[in-house]
């Protein structure tokens, strides 16, 4: 919640590269402690490592990559250019679950350690920035200043980019349906494989089964179906019909009543995945060319929200129900609550209208006072 805004405001001021670089390389390391020791102690220093790492890369890479597209890619291909991104990210993860699988145990830490160096080295040399910096010199001041003054800056940047956000209709409705979807979202895959081995006695070769079915779907309606839907009916129109899509896809988990449905269910991740290259497109649109890092990072921030107060309703929500002392018989109920929370983001993404672009720029209005204090 704290660091996805923050890194991209800085992304918007020290550059793309450098963020990129600093979130991919530190996920090397807590899999590199598995890799060389696999001890209790070890497991212990890789969740600490691991921790670190989750903070400063889950959701920033996404985050300051689109970002990074947007810099370098027109407005009207910016849609199909993000649901290639995430189609790629999709077809990653279906590679991965299948290295996994079929690599002896002993490899795995040593391929992902090896891609992820792969991935860093790439970009550091063939990665081109796109932000300019502008060196500033500092004035002679403590050391205690200085910490003042980058505190200052960055709530000024903070207040700046929710400023922006709040006085754009698009933008602020956006967010709405970022935080209710993922409050949904999040909750229904916290305890989907709970709830599903407690009803039906799924293991993780079942779940694994759905998560491939959904990854595949994904990649095909990512780089395939976005890209020839979105010139033709707008983003808003796939919005909502991506949103119906993970409606359904958690009533039917919830109302499930035999082991096939959550094979039908996940079928509608093909669809639903359409969200989030959406959404990324209306950000992109809504904001100005200095301010993508910004924006995306505190929207991504009010998603990270979401993510956090989700499980902490959904978890005893689903126990209860699924123990004897249920109130009435509806294992899954909690699903079905989820679902409520993305009925209300569909609502609110069907007030979205198109971003209006115009020669003057209004969030220049919200900038300039704040330049002027620095």
């Amino acid at each position: 919640m704290v660091v996805l805004p923050l890194l991209g405001q800085l992304a918007d001021e020290y550059g793309r590269k450098p963020l990129l670089l600093i979130a991919v390389s530190t996920s090397i390391f807590p899999f590199a402690v598995l890799a060389c020791n696999q001890s209790r102690d070890a497991v212990y220093v890789y969740y600490v490592l691991r921790t670190i790492s989750f903070i400063l890369s889950q959701g920033s890479i996404f985050c300051i990559a689109i970002a990074y597209a947007a810099d370098i890619i027109k407005e009207e291909n910016r849609a199909t250019a993000f649901s290639w991104i995430t189609g790629f990210f999709s077809a990653s993860h279906v590679v991965g679950n299948l290295l996994a699988r079929f690599l002896p145990e002993k490899f795995i830490f040593v391929v992902s350690i090896a891609l992820l160096i792969f991935g860093s080295v790439y970009m550091y040399f063939f990665l081109v920035e796109t932000v300019e910096r502008v060196d500033k010199r500092e004035r002679d001041s403590t050391f205690l200043t200085k910490i003042i003054n980058v505190a200052r800056k960055r709530y000024e940047s903070m207040r700046y980019a929710a400023a922006v956000v709040f006085r754009s209709p698009t933008l602020r409705v956006i967010s709405f349906v970022s935080f209710f979807y993922e409050l949904g979202m999040s909750g229904i895959s916290s305890v989907l494989l709970f709830y599903l081995k407690a009803v039906f006695g799924f293991n993780k070769n079942q779940y694994s089964e759905i998560l491939s079915v959904v990854g595949i779907g994904a990649i095909f309606s990512q780089i395939l179906v976005l890209p020839l839907l979105s010139p033709l009916v707008g983003e808003g129109v796939i919005l909502c019909l991506a949103l119906l899509a993970s409606i359904a896809y958690g009533l039917l988990y919830g109302l499930v009543w035999a082991s096939w449905v959550p094979y039908l269910s996940a079928a509608f991740g093909a669809i639903y995945v359409l969200v989030k290259p959406v959404t990324y497109a209306v950000i992109s649109k809504g904001s100005s060319s200095v301010n993508q890092g910004k924006v995306q990072g505190f929207i991504a921030g009010v998603q990270s929200i979401a993510s956090l107060l989700s499980p902490l309703a959904m978890s005893p929500l689903t126990s209860w129900f699924l123990s004897s002392d249920a109130p009435f018989n509806c294992k899954g109920f909690s699903i079905i609550v989820a679902s409520v929370s993305m009925m209300i983001a569909l609502c609110f993404a069907c007030l979205l209208k198109p971003a209006e672009k115009s020669g003057h720029d209004p969030e220049e209005e919200i900038e300039a006072p704040l330049l002027g204090e620095s």
